[in-house]
């Protein structure tokens, strides 16, 4: 059923539920093609929360009557029972006072978002009256899906949505023809120290470069089960390794370790929740691994205690091929560590001295933690710029640029090119004799949809997403974190990495020959990409600016506790020591033609300006709470 003029879509979430930049996006997208939209505010998001009461079901009612509203969207990517719970009672309500379409009521339809699970869930009790959202679908699909008519949708909605689509079907082309499957591992060159301990990923990089060069490979792997014996998992991911190195289609072994490994490593466990991830408790077992997975490079997970003594461990026993640190998150920030952020980013800071010794590089494991938590594009690029510009200055010489696309998931390709190419501008201009920046590109952490011929689709159209980044440049990206298309289903088995490897290499090797044949768009001329990515630049220099004009000692635990502390990097949907850091928590944040922007209260732009007046206003009381909560005297 198509809207039409005169219909008012509304949105609804619980509170419980903090994720609230899909709503925002759909609603975005909905007024920019002329529908009359509303966001449920807190009196509604508590209503849905207890949504059994009939006090509740009469404010929502209310709600709905008062603002005649005629399509409603349920958001709720939480536990799945209370999604069906949550949507079981809407239509109840709505059903019992004749309020639904087919009853001559003004609903004419009902949208739910959520996960792939709540979905299945609900298409089937609903039998497609609802229609439901999983997540990854494309800017047309999504409107289209929420009856919205073709010649609604504006035209820079079209044409930004042209990229992506075009992807999509470059990507089934690539899928349907099943040629990824002859594609044989990459001859990488053997040189000195290969798959020894003297090996590094420099090393690697630069004796491939001198060939036709193909792109390294890593991938993230971390089976577990809690059914299984400890030494039994980690003989699993042993056997793994050895299954991996000896296919040869992986260059990178990311050894995904468990939240002990990570918190506790070396301490008796007892029977406390292992939380996922490859449970590896002792240097032998590590030393086991490095082992079994001759001549792979490693890496792993940093810690989140004793954070330089681990980093040790690391080089010692698998000779570590990076190190990635997430300065301002890992700790009570988001309840991924024990320490408070000011002890974290000194123990940061004491790592990346280290790292320097070991001539090893960094990864700022860093940007995409602030997208998730709802920063904006600018905040991404400045915090991995803050990042690289530290590890410098710690004499780091190697920089590993990871740069997660699709996040937040609505985001448009074209925002992708223009905040990658932005973020390498930037970070480049660090680059000299003593400090070289690796650019490594990846899929979205919650990017694909849990179909796994479709996900298997995006795989090939996020592979062209990334040589799209400089396109002009065959060793570029020099470096790819391939996660596999069954991320959103199931654990990835060494036979899905390898397909998923091939996929990307398929992909990468004939999305180039359709350039050279003139046969798709140069999107390093796209001038939509180049004027997004000066204003982002623009925008991020004003704020490094502001950071390095009003912040003393910027890069240092103090400098980078300030610059957080006092609103400099706006993160709305910071969860925790909200009291502490209340000034990163004060802006909002909403999709703006596919990317991500500031807005205040009202829904308007906040530019980069305003963002640095405001934190430097905060700078005393930050200054003043960081000297009494730690103690810090004078310098």
């Amino acid at each position: 059923m198509f809207a039409v003029d005169g219909d008012k879509f509304a949105f609804i979430k619980p509170s419980l539920d903090a994720h609230t930049l899909g709503i925002n996006s759909a609603a975005e997208l909905l007024r920019d093609c002329g529908y009359n939209v509303i966001v449920g505010d807190e009196t509604i998001a508590k209503a849905l929360n207890d949504i059994r009461y009939e006090v509740n079901k009469e404010i929502i009612l209310d709600w709905i009557k008062g603002n005649k509203i005629t399509q409603i969207g349920i958001s709720y990517r939480l536990d799945q029972d209370d999604a069906v719970n949550i949507v079981g009672y809407l239509m109840n309500t709505l059903e019992s006072n004749d309020m639904l379409h087919y009853q001559g009521g003004p609903i004419k339809s009902v949208f739910f978002a959520g996960l792939p699970k709540s979905c299945e869930i609900i298409d089937r009790q609903y039998k497609g009256f609802i229609k439901t959202f999983k997540g990854g679908e494309s800017v047309r699909e999504t409107l289209v899906n929420m009856g919205v008519p073709e010649e609604r949708i504006p035209k820079y909605i079209m044409e930004g949505s042209l990229y992506d689509d075009f992807r999509m079907e470059f990507g089934k082309e690539i899928i349907k023809s099943g040629k990824h499957h002859s594609m044989k591992p990459v001859d990488r060159v053997i040189y000195d120290d290969y798959g020894t301990m003297k090996d590094t990923v420099v090393k690697r990089l630069d004796a491939n470069m001198k060939t036709s060069f193909i792109p390294l490979m890593r991938a993230h792997v971390g089976p577990y089960s809690s059914s299984v014996d400890r030494l039994d998992s980690v003989k699993e991911f042993i056997s793994w390794a050895k299954d991996l190195a000896k296919t040869k289609y992986l260059d990178i072994l990311s050894i995904g370790t468990s939240q002990l490994t990570q918190s506790n490593f070396g301490e008796d466990w007892g029977d406390r929740p292992n939380g996922g991830g490859v449970p590896i408790n002792s240097p032998e077992e590590y030393r086991m691994i490095w082992e079994a997975s001759r001549p792979l490079l490693l890496r792993t997970y940093a810690g989140t205690k004793n954070i330089p003594q681990l980093a040790r461990i690391h080089e010692e026993t698998i000779n570590i091929c990076w190190h990635a640190l997430s300065l301002w998150w890992f700790n009570k920030l988001d309840g991924r560590g024990p320490y408070d952020l000011y002890t974290n980013l000194n123990q940061h800071i004491e790592t990346l001295k280290y790292i320097a010794e070991t001539e090893k590089p960094f990864e700022a494991n860093l940007p995409h933690h602030f997208a998730f938590r709802g920063a904006d594009d600018v905040t991404y690029i400045v915090s991995a710029y803050l990042a690289a510009k530290l590890a410098k200055k710690m004499g780091i010489k190697t920089f590993i640029l990871q740069n997660m696309l699709n996040t937040p998931r609505p985001t448009w390709g074209i925002q992708d090119l223009a905040k990658s190419r932005a973020m390498l501008t930037l970070i480049r201009e660090l680059e000299d004799s003593n400090f070289r920046v690796i650019l490594q590109p990846r899929a979205g952490l919650d990017y694909f949809k849990p179909d796994l011929e479709e996900a298997k689709i995006q795989l090939a159209a996020v592979t062209a997403l990334m040589d799209d980044i400089e396109p002009q440049d065959e060793s570029s990206p020099p470096i790819i974190h391939v996660v596999s298309y069954s991320e959103a289903s199931h654990l990835a088995t060494p036979d899905i990495i390898n397909e998923s490897i091939q996929i990307t290499q398929y992909s990468l090797q004939e999305y180039r020959k359709l350039r050279r044949d003139g046969k798709i768009e140069d999107m390093g001329r796209n001038i939509d990409v180049k004027e997004r990515m000066l204003e982002l630049l623009d925008s991020a220099r004003t704020i490094i600016s502001g950071i390095e004009k009003y912040v003393d000692n910027t890069y240092s635990a103090e400098g980078f506790y300030k610059i957080f502390g006092a609103g400099f990097l706006p993160t709305p949907y910071l969860w925790g020591e909200t009291e502490e850091f209340k000034h990163a928590k004060a802006w909002q944040t909403r999709l703006v033609k596919g990317g991500v922007k500031i807005v205040d209260k009202d829904g308007n732009i906040v530019s980069s300006e305003k963002v640095v007046e405001h934190a430097k206003e905060n700078l005393e009381e930050v200054e003043y709470n960081l000297k009494q909560k730690y103690s810090i005297k004078d310098k």
